[in-house]
């Protein structure tokens, strides 16, 4: 079985929960989104959008308020998780292991230093518009818990933006009704997108890493 096939059959698993749940399956499904990103929001929220239109079929109704306050619970909820991973980690632990490990990644203390003092500066909005990238979502709460973010202000940012998410992708699912799934289609061209420009920024740091090692080299041998 490939990994599109686990990934089809993961999302109709999901989507059988919430019709069979109605609302806690939502809620336990975007929790899961959060700590296992396979299960995609991108199809779950329209499908949850569409099933608030006359033209849904099913037994199980909802609201589009009620779809972006339980989307936005079980959002959260799933954010702590790696949030909590991340204060577990702490400062220390996380800069032990960039000295130990980090020059396989060409990482180095002073990346993470840098790293850490960016997210401290810019940690509101970081967590809010991360709350709207596919992928990043999920992994931002690591930081945020690696720098010890206030966990009130976590949690506000976290629903703002997990709010808007959920929003916008139930309500487009709603505007089209049955076909809620050309949503999908687009979420998943933007996911792509996303994960072509995270590809492309991790070659051109390790390229640049590559460049500054054999740059040293070559001082130290003249």
């Amino acid at each position: 079985m490939s990994l599109v096939d686990i990934i089809n059959a993961i999302s109709s698993w999901a989507q059988s929960l919430i019709g069979l749940l109605g609302y806690p399956g939502l809620a336990f499904v975007m929790f899961l989104e959060n700590v296992f990103p396979p299960i995609p929001s991108e199809i779950i929220l329209p499908l949850a959008g569409f099933m608030t239109t006359s033209a849904n079929t099913t037994n199980v109704h909802f609201t589009l308020l009620g779809v972006t306050l339980v989307g936005c619970l079980g959002s959260v909820i799933g954010a702590w998780v790696f949030y909590g991973l991340g204060r577990w980690l702490g400062e220390e632990r996380t800069r032990w292991l960039v000295r130990k490990f980090g020059k396989y990644l060409l990482l180095k203390e002073e990346d993470f230093d840098r790293a850490l003092t960016w997210f401290n500066n810019y940690k509101g909005p970081v967590i809010f518009f991360g709350r709207l990238v596919p992928i990043v979502r999920s992994l931002i709460s690591i930081p945020a818990g690696i720098a010890r973010m206030n966990p009130i202000m976590f949690t506000l940012y976290s629903a703002v933006g997990t709010a808007l998410w959920s929003f916008i992708l139930a309500f487009a699912g709603s505007l089209l009704g049955q076909n809620w799934g050309i949503v999908t289609d687009f979420i998943n061209k933007y996911q792509k997108a996303v994960e072509i420009i995270l590809v492309l920024a991790a070659v051109v740091f390790i390229g640049y890493r590559i460049y500054l090692l054999i740059k040293n080299r070559k001082l130290k041998t003249d």
